[in-house]
Formats: C-alpha cells, structure tokens, sequence
C-alpha cells in the first residue's frame, strides 16, 4: 500500500503542475479557458501518450490497469471524482436559486427536446454508416444515441463560473437543463441495458423492473431538491449558534458528500447530489462564506477531475474508427445545438440566447463515459464503438469551451424580457471620499470586524475594483466596494436596501468615531515617541 501511495502522490503532484502550467498557458497566451487547458494537459501526460512511457525500472508514471474500461487507478479515479463533487458544490452556491426556480419549467422543456433529438440523431447515424448495426433497437445504436443525449455539467459549470455567467438566465437555465440531461439519461440507460440485455441474452424485458429503476432516479432527484430548499435555512441558523464559520462548511460539504454517494446508490450520477446540496445553500447568508473557502479548497482537486477526463482518451483506439467518430461528434454538437438552442426561442429567449444555451450544452464528460463503459462491460458495444463516445467527449470537450465563451462575449441579454428583479427596486448606494487608499482599506476593515460581531458574514468578491466584499446576514445583504480614485484618493461606495440604509451609516460613524480616537491617542504621546507617531500619521494621510 505505501508504493501504491507514493506512485500516487507522484501522479497528483504531475498533474497539479502540469495542469496548472498548461491551463495558465492556455487562459493567458491562447485566450481560452483554463479548463481547456487541464483537458489537454491530461491528454499529454495520461497512460496514452507521455505518462505511458517507462522511466527505468520505475515503469510508466500513469500505467494502465488491468480488466478496467479507466484508464487511471481506482485512487486517483476517486481523487477526481471529488474534484468534481467540490466543483458541482461550489455550482450550485453560486447559481442564484429564485432565478433557477423560474427558469426551471424553460429548462425542462429545453433539456427534454435536446434528450430526444440527440439520441435518435445517435442512433439513426449509428444505424445509417455501420453496416453491423441494422435498427434502432439495436444495442448499439441504443448506446450510441444515450451517448449523445448526457451533457458534462461540470465542464459547463467550469466555463460559467469563470465568466461569472452562472448566476444569468442563460446561465441557470443552461445548468438546470444539464442536470436533468444527466437524470434523464441515467434513466434513459437503464432502460437501454434492459432492452441490450434481453437481445444479447434471450428473454423477455422486464418493464417493471426498469420502470421501478427510472422512477426511484426521478424520485430521488426531486425529494432532495425540494427537502434541501425547505431545510436549508433551518440548518444554517442552527449550526450558525456555535459561531464556527469553518464548522459550517466541513458540515456543509459532509452533507454534499453524502447526498453525492446515495444518489449514486439512487441509480444517478453523484455529481448530481453534490450540485443539489450547493443549490439548496445558495440563497442563506453562509453561501458566499462557503464558497469562498470551497473555492479555496477545490483549485487543488477540481483540476485533477478534468486532467483524468482528457487520459480517457486512446488516441491509438481510434485509428480504425476515425472518420465515422469525427461524423459522429459533429451530429452529437448538432443534435444539441439544435435540440436545446431551437425550443430556447420558443419559451423567451432571443437568438443570442438560444445560441448561448445550444453552446452550453454541448461539452460531454462523466457521464458519456459512465454510458459508454457499461455498454463495453455489458458487451452491447465493442472497443472500436467505445473510441468514438471518447472521441465524441474529447472534440466536445476542445471545441465547446471556446465557442460557450465565445457566445457569452457577445453583448447584451439573451432574455427577450426584461427582469423583474425586485429585490434590487429600493436600492440605495452609499459614497464616502477619503483622502487615501491605506485609509479607506483601514476603516472599512474596522466596519467589517463591526459586521461580523453582530453577526454578519464577509466574503470577498472576485472583481476588477480594489477590494469588493459581500457582507451578509439572514435577508440583509449589504455590498462594500472601495475604489482607487486620482491621486491614491478612495472612494468607498455601500449598496444595500433602503429599509437597511441608517443602520449602515451607524456602522461607519462608529468605525470613523474609532479611528478618530485612535489618532488623537496618538497625536497625545510624549515626545520620544513622536517620530513613530508621526509616521503613522504620514501613512494615513489624517489632516
């Protein structure tokens, strides 16, 4: 067990550095997503190409294991797969769940057409250039079309967090439109492996048997979002008693990990349960707070989730399929684009809109290979049929990144009507000058230590400004930015609601009122020590 654990630090240490380098590589030089970048990486130095060579007597770095459709170890499978459990956590903290839920009907109808256009473009190009397959109900062609049908969230949620775009109509509607393509093809799958098994064995197909399999799976899926919504804010108020934020977010991501193993044990894809866990978050005053130490926590597995999904791919597997694997690709980007981005413009979006969600459900990932790999275990599909689903994931995976970033660049909404936010209606900003930077980042960090003594939670926000805070408790939220302005003068602006607007400027009067105390205390020392003081009156810029 200790070899099998240095070869696997060895791995993890490979991959963070060459994911790292190649996705920075990759975001900086060649424009595009980091995620790009960690995809290519792990072809590079996966069991097929460089990681398959050997060092001396050490062996290859990444070798392939025996009788598994994984090309990885069960370790790092697993490290990966919690990558992918932290990333579809984090997801879901940051989608904006009243948004989500009013975009929720939309994606149905958009998810469910992009389901039924794929798989029987799938299958009808399986059944139409491979002469081995004669109908539709062939196990093939049945395996080949549920291939079609399953969108990588984790790849689309990748791209949207980066671009900040989860949290959009598009965005939303792109995510919970991916999650219900995983349930519906995890369904979808079971009926298929009962169909192929009945061909390839004789009998008869026990209908009650899938149909108990797929209700258990939708069942599943809809008590957790709908228990996880109503318990969330009783959860977080009570847990918030023990005043431990770092005990809230191990508690929090413990739950994300139970719910992702027993919707496994469900019949779905556990990514599935980490991302309903985060969704059911989202709308507490904890949720930035989390987030923001998941985000901390996640840079470090989150690439290797990715790094494994670009070694799946057997580039020698797919010399002898290749034309039909690169058709195939190209009618599963259709099959989506078409099936997701046409009924976008009939339930509210405009075309850029429709072509933003058409782009967003294109990446095919985890569960691509989940289909695939049991259709190879089960015999349904051989190894030549098993390279062109990985071929169809790798040319989703390098070509959809750029075009979904591409499609969000454009301006303007993707929403015919104009948002009703009402939350936002009685807005007020508050502004204050400052005659320095050093002081304005001093004073707010007293208002903030303020905030979180009565309760508040602070969470930084990743903008261009100087410093942008979220401060949150229960229903008031509270925005701080602090801005540089000419001359290292600062601007500091608060935007909360109108109702919340005095006890803001009370926070502040205190804070100056403290710093104004602090500066005569110091402007009072004896002599001997006015060399010092005087400094730090210079470094503070006090008139």
């Amino acid at each position: 067990m200790s070899e099998e654990m240095m070869v696997l630090m060895l791995q993890l240490g490979f991959i963070l550095i060459a994911t790292k380098f190649i996705g920075y590589v990759f975001a900086k030089y060649l424009k595009q997503p980091k995620v790009l970048g960690e995809l290519v990486a792990g072809m590079i130095i996966g069991p097929y190409l460089l990681g398959g060579l050997a060092l001396g007597s050490f062996g290859p770095l990444f070798p392939l294991p025996l009788n598994s459709t994984v090309p990885v170890s069960p370790a790092l499978y697993g490290i990966s797969t919690l990558g992918s459990i932290f990333l579809l956590f984090d997801s879901g903290l940051e989608t904006d769940l009243p948004t989500f839920i009013k975009f929720s009907g939309k994606a149905t109808v958009i998810g469910l057409s992009g389901v039924i256009v794929s798989f029987f473009l799938g299958a009808g190009i399986t059944v139409l250039l491979r002469p081995e397959v004669s109908s539709l109900m062939d196990p093939s062609a049945l395996f080949l079309g549920t291939v079609c049908t399953a969108t990588s969230i984790g790849i689309t949620a990748r791209i949207l967090g980066e671009n900040k775009k989860i949290a959009t109509p598009e965005g939303v509607t792109i995510m919970a439109a991916a999650v219900l393509d995983d349930v519906i093809s995890i369904v979808l799958l079971s009926v298929v492996v009962g169909i192929s098994s009945v061909q390839l064995e004789g009998g008869a197909i026990d209908w009650g048997m899938i149909g108990n399999v797929a209700f258990k799976a939708i069942a599943f899926w809809a008590i957790c979002m709908v228990l996880g919504i109503i318990l969330a804010p009783h959860f977080t108020k009570n847990m918030k008693r023990l005043g431990q934020l770092p005990l809230i977010t191990e508690v929090a991501f413990g739950i994300a990990l139970v719910l992702a193993g027993l919707s496994e044990m469900a019949g779905l894809a556990m990514i599935i349960g980490a991302y309903i866990t985060g969704l059911s978050l989202s709308q507490t005053d904890v949720a930035h707070a989390l987030s923001a130490r998941i985000e901390s926590v996640s840079e470090f597995f989150v690439p290797v989730f990715f790094a494994v999904m670009g070694m799946m791919v057997n580039f020698s597997a797919l010399k002898s399929v290749l034309g039909f694997a690169l058709i195939f690709a190209v009618i599963a980007f259709i099959g989506k684009l078409v099936g997701c981005g046409l009924p976008a413009l009939f339930v509210g979006f405009n075309a850029r809109g429709a072509f933003r969600i058409g782009s967003g459900m294109l990446p095919r990932g985890e569960v691509t290979l989940i289909v695939a790999g049991i259709g190879l275990a089960s015999g349904a599909i051989n190894h030549e049929l098993f390279g062109v689903a990985v071929m169809t994931m790798l040319v989703a995976s390098v070509a959809a990144p750029p075009m979904l970033v591409a499609a969000f660049k454009a301006p303007g909404s993707g929403y015919k009507k104009k948002l009703n936010l009402k939350q936002n209606e009685n807005q007020v900003t508050i502004e204050l000058d400052f005659p320095s930077l050093r002081t304005a980042q001093f004073i707010c960090d007293s208002v903030m230590d303020g905030f979180v003594q009565e309760g508040f939670f602070v969470s930084t926000l990743d903008t261009s400004k100087v410093a942008s805070y979220h401060i949150r408790k229960e229903d008031v939220i509270i925005q701080l930015d602090i801005l540089r302005e000419e001359e290292d003068q600062a601007k500091v602006k608060f935007f909360c609601n109108e109702e919340d607007e005095s006890f803001v400027r009370l926070m502040m009067l205190d804070s100056v009122a403290d710093f104004q105390e602090f500066a005569e205390t110091i402007s009072s020392m004896k002599d001997s020590e006015m060399m010092s003081s005087q400094l730090l009156i210079n470094m503070f810029s006090i008139k």
